[in-house]
C-alpha cells in the first residue's frame, strides 16, 4: 500500500532529524515530542512514535498545560489519552503559571513558560531532543511579523531548526500537510480557539494578510518568506562571528576601546554596540536601533556628548578613550 504524500512529507523530516541519534553506552536513547493536541504536534508525535521506534528510540509525549482557557486540564488528559494510542513509550503532562505580570503579552509569556518546563522535562528524562510542532507556515508567520516590525535581519531570520536540546524537523512542511496526515491516520487534532482569534495579530496575520498576498502576488509566498529565513539565518551567523571578534579586540578593563571600535565596518560596529548594551543589562525588547544610533555617535560623532540614556536603565558614555556602559 503506498503512503500517503502527506504522511511521508512529516516523517521525512523527521526520519532525518532522529538519524543522528545513536546509542550511547548501549543504553536506549529518549526523544521527547511535546504536542498540544494540534495538528501540528498531533501528526509530528505520530510521525516520532513511527520512525523512533524503527531505530530503537524511547518516545516520550509531553503536553504542557498553561491553564489560560477554560477545560485546559480536560484537553491535556485528551492528548496524553492519544499520546497513549499512537505507541508513545510514556506521557508526561505539566502545569504551568504563565506570568501576567511579566510585561509580556500572554502568547510571549505562556512561550516562556512552556520551553522553562520542557528544559525541565529534557533535564528530568535526559532526552536527547525534544522536538517542536512548528511548521513551514509558522515560519512564514514569524518572517512577515519581523518585517512588519521593522526589527532588523534577526527577527528576519525566523525560527532556528534547532537551539540547546530543542529541533522542529517540519519547519519545511506545509500546514495543510499535518492537517492532512492526521485525518489520513485517523488522528482527531484539537482546534485552538486562540488559533482563531482575531485579537492576536498573528492570527491575523495568518488569516488574512498572507492569504491577500497569495491572491496578490501569487502562490508560494510562504516558501519564500521560509526561504528568505534560511538565507538571513546563515549571514547572521558569519555576522555574529565577525562581531564577536570587533569585541574582543576592542574589549579593555572597564569599557571597550572607541578608536578600535571606531576602525569596524559601519554594520558591525552597530551590531557590536547592541551586543555591549544587552550585554550591560539593557532588555532586547526595548533596545531599539535609535539607541544603537545614539551610542554610535559617541564614537563617529563626539561632539562632548555627557552620555546617552538606555534602557535599563544605563546609560553609555565615553570616558578617556573608552566607551562604557554602566548604570546611572
Amino acid at each position: 500500500m503506498t503512503l500517503h504524500p502527506s504522511v511521508a512529507a512529516v516523517r521525512l523530516p523527521v526520519r532525518r532529524t532522529l538519524s543522528g541519534l545513536e546509542a550511547r553506552e548501549g543504553r536506549r536513547e529518549t526523544v521527547a515530542v511535546a504536542c498540544s493536541g494540534g495538528a501540528d504536534s498531533l501528526a509530528l508525535a505520530s510521525a516520532t512514535v513511527f520512525e523512533g521506534h524503527k531505530v530503537g528510540l524511547r518516545v516520550v509525549g509531553v503536553t504542557v498545560d498553561h491553564g489560560l482557557q477554560a477545560g485546559s486540564a480536560e484537553q491535556a488528559d485528551r492528548v496524553v489519552a492519544q499520546l497513549a494510542a499512537m505507541g508513545v513509550d510514556e506521557t508526561l503532562t505539566a502545569r504551568v503559571d504563565v506570568d501576567a505580570a511579566s510585561g509580556m503579552g500572554p502568547e510571549a509569556a505562556a512561550r516562556e513558560a512552556r520551553y522553562a518546563v520542557l528544559e525541565q522535562v529534557a533535564e528530568h528524562l535526559e532526552a536527547r531532543l525534544v522536538l517542536l510542532g512548528h511548521t513551514l507556515d509558522d515560519q512564514a508567520e514569524t518572517v512577515l511579523l519581523g518585517l512588519t516590525r521593522g526589527s532588523g535581519g534577526r527577527s528576519l531570520q525566523g525560527m532556528r531548526p534547532s537551539f540547546g536540546v530543542f529541533a522542529r524537523p517540519l519547519l519545511g512542511v506545509r500546514r495543510a500537510d499535518t492537517v492532512t496526515a492526521c485525518l489520513v491516520e485517523g488522528l482527531e487534532a484539537w482546534a485552538d480557539p486562540h488559533n482563531a482569534d482575531p485579537g492576536y495579530t498573528r492570527v491575523r496575520v495568518r488569516d488574512r494578510v498572507l492569504p491577500v498576498l497569495e491572491a496578490e502576488l501569487g502562490p508560494g509566498i510562504a516558501e519564500a518568506l521560509a526561504r528568505t529565513a534560511d538565507q538571513l539565518r546563515e549571514d547572521t551567523a558569519l555576522l555574529d562571528d565577525l562581531t564577536d571578534h570587533a569585541l574582543a579586540r576592542a574589549r579593555r578593563d572597564g569599557g571597550l576601546d572607541v578608536e578600535t571600535l571606531r576602525l569596524e565596518p559601519t554594520s558591525i560596529r552597530h551590531r557590536a554596540l547592541h551586543r555591549a548594551a544587552l550585554d550591560a543589562g539593557s532588555p532586547p525588547s526595548e533596545l531599539t536601533r535609535d539607541h544603537v544610533l545614539a551610542v554610535d555617535e559617541l564614537l563617529v560623532g563626539w561632539r562632548g556628548q555627557k552620555w546617552i540614556d538606555l534602557p535599563g536603565p544605563l546609560r553609555a558614555l565615553r570616558r578617556d578613550g573608552l566607551l562604557l556602559i554602566e548604570a546611572p
